[in-house]
């Protein structure tokens, strides 16, 4: 995680994406993102999670009760609660009453929430921290593409005449136009990407069971950061590369000592190009449908951000990082750069908050 100077010395919000598997969040002062961090919280598991998260800030930004404070969310979507609109008002309670009265909860279009009203506008509140990025993006870029793929789902979303264009706005809705496809590359389960798989000579069918997940084939790809790798593996064992081939082998009934390293790194290639088919088919699908110009940026953002790049090389789209759209034009190697590219919904609503008030 980012850190920079933790003292809140001049107006600041912070900005909240909650998430059903982490809480991220971004402190902006005088318009500029000064740090980004982010928490792994299983909120499917109790709103405890949320509160070491929130904890965890107060303790990292001191002066944290003279924020002003932009909430987004997803996190209703989980079981812990046995629909949306409840997810929404609790989640809602539980802000206000750790953040203070005077938090601003995203509403999407129709601007933003309060405490008091947040649970009445429900349906605006709910799983609209992709909005928020597309509406940053359209603040620099007319006409783009914005795909960020994260730990679990991945968000397509095209941007046309200076606007979000989405098909849908519910995650419904999105899972049928295409512009949300739940696939990410820390917790998706393997099986759910192919029923078979090509190993060696041979092509297996997959088995059905929560034995591996996407983490372990970018930890053998060497491309998933530590960093972000923040939940237990599947059979809840370690992260090492021996443990990833063991649990890639399972997918396939066999053991990691049936074959050596190579192979099992092979495998996760071909896991690899599975996501990589699924991610692109949607992505020309939702291209298509919003009319885009060939020549539209891909905007990537996410902890799968290096997959948002290929896709812009397999195609006709220039590439841009998140963190150029949110006045963060130095080396992505500064790591307030590089976690605001993976927290990008965080960064993108406390800067509409921001700029709504200095506006205001």
């Amino acid at each position: 995680m980012a850190r920079t100077d933790s003292q809140l010395d001049h107006p600041a919000v912070v900005g909240w994406d909650i998430g059903g598997a982490h809480v991220k969040a971004s402190l902006v002062v005088d318009g500029r993102v000064h740090d980004v961090a982010q928490w792994a919280a299983p909120l499917w598991q109790g709103l405890a999670h949320l509160d070491a998260a929130i904890d965890a800030a107060i303790e990292r930004w001191p002066g944290f009760g003279q924020a002003r404070h932009a909430v987004t969310m997803t996190a209703e979507m989980t079981d812990l609660f046995p629909d949306r609109e409840a997810g929404v008002h609790a989640l809602v309670l539980r802000l206000a009453q750790r953040l203070g009265e005077a938090t601003r909860f995203f509403a999407g279009r129709a601007g933003w929430a309060g405490a008091v009203d947040g649970p009445a506008r429900w349906r605006d509140v709910a799983s609209a921290n992709w909005l928020a990025t597309a509406f940053q993006v359209a603040a620099r870029h007319p006409e783009a593409l914005l795909v960020d793929i994260g730990s679990t789902t991945t968000d397509l979303i095209p941007i046309r005449g200076g606007a979000p264009a989405p098909h849908g706005r519910s995650d419904a809705e999105r899972l049928a136009s295409g512009e949300l496809v739940y696939v990410g590359v820390v917790r998706t389960p393997l099986c759910a990407l192919a029923r078979r798989m090509s190993f060696g000579s041979e092509r297996y069918n997959v088995m059905n069971e929560f034995f591996a997940t996407t983490a372990d084939v970018f930890r053998l790809t060497g491309e998933l950061d530590p960093e972000h790798d923040q939940h237990p593996a599947a059979d809840g064992g370690d992260k090492s590369l021996a443990a990833s081939c063991r649990r890639i082998a399972r997918m396939i009934g066999m053991d990691a000592r049936d074959a050596d390293v190579a192979a099992w790194v092979a495998l996760a290639e071909r896991w690899r190009a599975a996501m990589l088919v699924e991610i692109t088919a949607n992505l020309a699908r939702v291209a298509a449908q919003a009319g885009l110009p060939p020549d539209a940026p891909i905007v990537g953002a996410g902890c799968g951000l290096f997959l948002a790049r290929e896709l812009s090389r397999h195609g006709s789209h220039p590439f841009l990082a998140f963190h150029s759209v949110a006045g963060l034009d130095a080396a992505a190697t500064d790591p307030v750069h590089r976690w605001a590219d993976t927290c990008a919904p965080s960064v993108a609503v406390a800067l509409l908050l921001d700029r709504s008030s200095s506006c205001g």
